[in-house]
């Protein structure tokens, strides 16, 4: 009873607050018309590449604690740079704050700077809950639909997953509450992205919200057309200084890297990789503003093994509500502006250094909901982590406006601060009611 009431306000709610949304961005992002195919599997044939020459560096020295963001650039302790040759996009200048130095202009993930960079040694923007945009939906927790992510610059795509009637639906805590749609519709939009931009690597992390069989995940990522692009590790489990570059990734056209959080099985389907034996997280649902990089996810490893292994940082704050006598976490998004900022007490910003300065090195991963508030802080982070410009004068990068719509984001909009705001103190008012 508790929980058809609960769903019923939630669709009330959604009703109620259609007001609130903007109007639809018609703007859209162009895309190359070079397909994956084009991509080439050795030298030597005619397409347009380069050859990435990247200084090794034998040794790093420790890191202090940074007292800004671009003071934190650095490779980690043991991680190096390769020479890879890869099909790429030209970019109109180099940057010049690349880490390690390089000759070439090439793009990887919008980047020259992060061609020669090991996947285990680059910061990415992660949408926390990607495929749940449902505009004035309670339980969504982000704005825009997985291509307009894509297109604005996330490269980890996170969602909580649940089987229905032997269906795998992306689906937040249970589908009555959110149901975003199947899982083989949302990995044929990743396809479709991956397809028109041969320069990208995109990582996405599949929770198994019903820790079923990972053979449940092969129908929706093959039929998908994803598996074309999965990478496939040489390595079980893989250490942080065994990863490929990016620009490698991008030369074998593996250029999505799927974990999964649990029953991941690499002997039976070695493209779902297990998330906890090749990377940790900070802690999940955080509701502390203070965001302590200690880790949580998996339980009882060492200092030692943690360091041997990638990580993502938990950044999206929520608070408790009480709903017919359950209580149940949202985002906190009256905070999310602070939240997703660079600098101040619960930002992203001072949670990254705190991070950096405990481990080393910064986060693999800087998982955030609605990534689109802060008009692109969460990106420009991520940029100083990597070394990198988020905007250069000059050069126009693919993802350096923050954060326009794409045609193929579904036709969802925004759902705008107010009615973010307005939507559970509806809901909380109807509680009374009933």
């Amino acid at each position: 009873m508790h929980r058809f009431l609960l769903i019923c306000i939630v669709l009330a709610s959604q009703s109620f607050a259609q007001s609130t949304r903007d109007p639809a961005n018609a703007s859209s992002t162009s895309v190359s018309d070079t397909t994956a195919d084009a991509l080439p599997t050795r030298t030597g044939v005619s397409y347009i590449s380069y050859s990435l020459t990247i200084t090794t560096l034998e040794s790093q020295p420790s890191l202090n604690p940074p007292n800004s963001l671009s003071s934190l650039v650095t490779l980690s302790p043991g991680l190096d740079s390769r020479t890879s040759t890869a099909t790429v996009l030209v970019a109109t200048a180099p940057s010049t704050l690349s880490t390690p130095s390089s000759t070439n202009t090439a793009l990887c993930n919008g980047y020259p700077e992060l061609c020669g960079r090991q996947y285990s040694n680059i910061t990415y923007v992660a949408a926390h809950n990607s495929p749940f945009d449902i505009p004035n939906n309670l339980a969504s927790n982000q704005d825009y639909g997985v291509i307009a992510q894509l297109d604005n610059g996330v490269r980890m795509l996170q969602g909580q997953t649940h089987v229905v009637n032997d269906t795998v639906y992306f689906c937040h805590t249970s589908c009555e509450l959110l149901n975003a749609g199947t899982a083989e519709a949302y990995f044929t939009n990743v396809t479709t992205w991956l397809a028109a931009n041969p320069n990208d690597v995109v990582t996405i992390l599949v929770v198994n919200g019903d820790s079923v069989s990972v053979k449940n995940f092969t129908g929706p990522i093959e039929f998908s057309g994803l598996s074309k692009y999965a990478y496939i590790p040489p390595i079980i489990p893989m250490n942080i200084t065994d990863w490929p570059t990016l620009g490698e990734l991008i030369l074998k056209n593996q250029r999505a890297v799927i974990f999964m959080d649990y029953e991941a099985n690499q002997t039976t389907v070695p493209y779902i990789l297990d998330e906890f034996s090749q990377m940790w997280e900070t802690p999940f649902d955080p509701t502390n503003q203070t965001f302590p990089c200690a880790v949580q996810r998996p339980p009882g490893i060492s200092n030692t093994q943690a360091r041997e292994r990638m990580y993502l940082a938990n950044h999206n704050l929520n608070k408790a509500m009480n709903l017919l006598g359950d209580t149940i976490l949202v985002p906190d998004t009256a905070l999310l502006n602070q939240t997703n900022a660079a600098s101040g007490y619960g930002s992203l910003g001072v949670a990254a250094n705190n991070c950096a300065a405990t481990w080393g090195r910064p986060p693999n991963f800087l998982l955030v909901d609605y990534y689109d508030v802060g008009n692109g802080s969460v990106f420009d982070i991520a940029a100083q982590l990597n070394g990198v410009a988020y905007q250069l004068e000059g050069v126009t990068r693919p993802n350096s406006t923050c954060c326009a719509t794409s045609q193929k984001s579904s036709g969802r909009r925004r759902t705008t601060q107010a009615g973010r705001i307005l939507i559970p103190t509806f809901i909380i008012a109807g509680l009374f009611v009933l």
